[in-house]
């Protein structure tokens, strides 16, 4: 491992980095993050050296081999690092080039290092939603115990400006989901907007439910989340709070209050009849279709 991490005792906000216009986004956004919680940043690339296939006639070229490949690797993370000291110089800035697969790597370290979040770009999410997250950062977001943030959408001069989107069902990932919403937004000056959408028909994501009778009362359904807040509220008295309950599907009720948020927070394995194999429905098709950054937290 190639490293100029200092022995901070700060827990910093890690962020990993692959050289693509996505995690260069996603670098800039962390970096804003821990300026605003005071805290270190750590940019991580994990390497991975694969020797070039060659055709016949071209053996006798030098690639350069794996030394080369980590070197500028390595060199490309502290040009990056000076760029963010730049622009932020109270930040303190680390890097770390470990060996490992991203999806394995980025979690360990942000376990290891205690960190308060782990951010990612969204390159390789696509647009057609899939039963299995096969991108980096879909498979870190399945697996992190550290909350994570895959930084998409509108993040430029004209954002930040709208209110923090969260999704709120009673349950335990919810529960984190909530606490971070407020957090996030007590600390940058943002509203809350909680959506609690309910729905009989959670299976097709994407389209609007119908309406109808309910299985269960609404009025009690609402009554766990109501209570997740409430007690978020009295911690957070100078956090303004919009309460939306949608008779909706919860992914599309979220994604709908998404157009104008700063930021969409959900719990991964939530509320739902499907069993929450690998990432979670709901988490799931916001990760791939919200228009601005989410974040993900698990249920402990």
């Amino acid at each position: 491992m190639v490293s100029d991490q200092a022995s901070s005792t700060r827990q910093p906000v890690v962020v990993g980095f692959d050289d693509s216009a996505g995690a260069a986004t996603a670098v800039d956004w962390a970096a804003d993050e821990a300026a605003a919680r005071g805290c270190p940043l750590l940019i991580v690339h994990a390497f991975q050296w694969t020797p070039p296939v060659l055709t016949a006639g071209w053996t006798g070229m030098d690639w350069g081999g794996e030394e080369q490949g980590r070197k500028l690797a390595n060199n490309r993370l502290l040009t990056l690092a000076e760029q963010c000291r730049a622009v932020r110089p109270e930040l303190e800035v680390h890097t770390s080039l470990p060996d490992g697969r991203p999806e394995q790597t980025l979690p360990m370290i942000a376990e290891e290092q205690r960190s308060p979040l782990l951010v990612l770009g969204s390159s390789g999410l696509s647009a057609l939603p899939r039963a299995l997250l096969g991108s980096t950062a879909g498979e870190t977001v399945r697996t992190s115990r550290v909350p994570v943030v895959v930084v998409r959408g509108h993040t430029g001069e004209t954002a930040g400006q709208g209110p923090v989107v969260v999704g709120a069902d009673g349950s335990p990932a919810s529960d984190r989901a909530v606490d971070f919403a407020f957090d996030f937004a007590g600390r940058h000056r943002l509203s809350v907007r909680v959506v609690h959408a309910w729905s009989d028909n959670p299976l097709d994501l994407m389209e609007p439910a119908h309406t109808g009778e309910r299985q269960d009362n609404p009025a009690e359904a609402d009554e766990p989340a109501r209570r997740q807040v409430a007690a978020r509220q009295r911690d957070c008295p100078d956090v303004p709070v919009h309460w939306e309950r949608v008779d909706d599907r919860p992914a599309h009720a979220l994604l709908t209050y998404a157009e104008d948020a700063t930021l969409v927070v959900v719990g991964s394995n939530g509320r739902g009849p499907v069993s929450r194999v690998f990432l979670g429905s709901v988490s799931h098709a916001v990760l791939y279709h919200a228009p601005c950054p989410v974040a993900v937290l698990r249920a402990n």
